[in-house]
């Protein structure tokens, strides 16, 4: 039986991996604690610690599982260079799975998203659309950084100078090496992402529509459940699943 603590469980994710871990099997919640909590009181309890906190906290709390030599398994998004720098020193130490979205349709799209740049190639231009609910603080989200990332990578392209992020004014014709990203807040929305290739005389769309966090929560657990098996490294959603 794996123990799994979660950290940021007073939020809608939090409360949602809790409900979730009910249905597994192998899997049972030993611990949980939120803002205010101090995790070296608990985290003796756990195999693997989930994260679904906040950007702000994953860092010092990814040191203390590093101290701990516990996994975790990190669902945090929103994070700047530095925090990303200093969460990744700790792959030598620990596993880790850190994903922005744990979906398994998500990941399929991610995949999707690779092998069609790669089959339709330059001559179709690239654009995200993502839509979430009005509470979501960081915008674009993870889940479109990542497919930003996906094709800046197949592409060739510097991610930070290749993307744009809407547009007003008079801003001239689109250029070839532009990655559009568009965010849309409003609702209750969960999470839909759509990738665009637009051609001349075609266009092509993938989209995935998330209507239950619950997805998110049953990925999050299975990744706790698969991490913990593994060796020290940094670690996705894609590994989990066996996509790579």
């Amino acid at each position: 039986m794996t123990r799994a603590l979660i950290v940021g469980a007073k939020g809608r994710m939090g409360q949602a991996l809790v409900r979730c871990a009910k249905n597994f099997g192998d899997i049972r919640i030993g611990g949980q604690i939120d803002k205010g909590d101090d995790l070296s009181d608990v985290i003796r309890q756990c195999d693997v610690v989930v994260d679904f906190s906040s950007h702000e906290a994953t860092t010092a709390v990814v040191g203390v599982c590093a101290e701990s030599k516990k996994a975790i398994v990190i669902g945090t998004t929103g994070h700047s260079g530095k925090e990303r720098a200093e969460i990744e020193k700790r792959k030598a130490k620990i596993p880790m799975v850190w994903a922005s979205n744990f979906s398994t349709g998500v990941n399929t799209l991610f995949w999707l998203t690779r092998r069609a740049a790669e089959i339709l190639g330059p001559e179709f231009d690239l654009e995200i659309v993502e839509i979430h609910h009005r509470l979501k603080k960081d915008a674009p989200s993870g889940t479109a950084r990542s497919l930003a990332e996906i094709l800046a990578k197949v592409r060739k392209l510097q991610l930070d100078s290749a993307v744009r992020h809407g547009r007003v004014g008079i801003v001239g014709g689109r250029t070839a090496g532009e990655i559009g990203i568009h965010s849309i807040r409003g609702g209750d929305v969960v999470g839909d992402h759509t990738v665009i290739f637009a051609s001349a005389g075609e266009r092509l769309e993938l989209t995935h529509k998330a209507s239950s966090r619950e997805t998110f929560a049953n990925g999050a657990l299975r990744a706790a459940l698969w991490v913990v098996k593994q060796k020290p490294g940094l670690y996705d959603m894609q590994d989990v699943l066996g996509l790579k």
